[in-house]
């Protein structure tokens, strides 16, 4: 359940969630996408929502970071001498 307040409250992805409480990111989804339901039906459906508005936007994140990548390629390719 904390895992899942975690994720609602900083609207985080699986990954991040994995990351701050140190397990891998397959115990984080199946302990959000089935035990949760068990247990806690609304923050179940709470935490699924923000799980599935990452899932519609992780294309643009991709997206977001490879041109960040190429910016610093290019600032990097300008300062060499």
């Amino acid at each position: 359940m904390e895992t899942a307040q975690y994720i609602i409250d900083n609207k985080s992805t699986v990954r991040t969630a994995a990351r701050v409480f140190n397990v891998s990111k397959s115990t984080v989804h199946k302990d959000v996408h089935e035990r949760l339901y068990g247990i806690d039906r609304d923050m179940f459906r709470r935490c699924r929502a923000v799980l599935e508005q990452n899932k519609a936007e992780r294309h643009i994140r991709g997206g977001l970071a490879t041109k960040e990548k190429y910016r610093l390629c290019r600032e990097k390719h300008r300062s060499d001498p």
